[in-house]
């Protein structure tokens, strides 16, 4: 099997405050406060728990870093 890596990609991200639902191609999915909901280069949408995405994102810019902090 090969191996893949993930691109560097750069998404616009809002922690939620409250809960939400959200369409995507797969239908629809719920987002709770604390959830991200990110917007991906080709305009998809995501909802993304917190522990996963600090993981798998970090903040370029001073806006990002302060929503990271809380």
């Amino acid at each position: 099997m090969a191996r893949f890596r993930k691109r560097p990609v750069i998404v616009d991200a809002v922690c939620l405050k409250h809960k939400v639902t959200v369409k995507v191609p797969g239908g629809r999915v719920k987002g709770s406060p604390g959830d991200w909901l990110i917007t991906g280069v080709a305009g998809e949408r995501a909802i993304v728990p917190d522990v996963i995405f600090r993981a798998i994102y970090d903040p370029v810019n001073d806006e990002a870093q302060k929503m990271m902090e809380g």
